[in-house]
């Protein structure tokens, strides 16, 4: 992942974490002074659904998803490739997948949109789609210069 895309993706991030922060918190506010916020609890699974898959990619990326590393440092070099390079294609294969699944469904419902808010359905297929795709890039990626992590960390 290129660091502009990084920084770009993190940006992103952060600001659906403020709106995380802030929609609940907007909803208390108004309600004690008389004005229920409509729809936040709606827009609060929105913005939560939004950052977990536009987070996945930037998991992926600093190597941070599980791929039992303590199991594997423990193999000998050419089992610990072997596994890596399995890992590797599994992961691609099911992000590609669920990639693929994501932007069908989005097509085969393009027109419904949620109860209160009315958020096309599309857009939250959109942030899910951009989380698997993004995810099978870096996977790709990671087929040529896999992620070096320290395994002996002291915890």
């Amino acid at each position: 992942m290129t660091a502009m895309l990084r920084k770009l993706l993190t940006a992103l991030n952060v600001l659906l974490l403020f709106g995380l922060v802030l929609v609940p918190s907007l909803q208390i506010v108004m309600r004690t002074i008389g004005f229920p916020f409509i729809g936040a609890e709606e827009l609060t699974r929105f913005l939560l659904i939004c950052l977990v898959f536009t987070g996945f990619p930037l998991v992926v990326a600093h190597g941070e998803n599980i791929v039992m590393g303590e199991l594997k440092a423990a193999l000998p070099t050419a089992a610990r490739r072997a596994i890596d390079l399995l890992i590797s294609a599994t992961a691609i294969a099911a992000t590609v997948f669920v990639a693929y699944v994501t932007v069908r469904t989005a097509m085969q419902y393009m027109t419904n949109a949620t109860p209160t808010l009315k958020i096309p359905f599309w857009l939250f297929m959109s942030a899910t789609f951009v989380g698997f795709a993004g995810a099978a890039l870096v996977h790709i990626r990671h087929l040529r210069h896999p992620p070096q992590r320290d395994t002996n960390i002291a915890l």
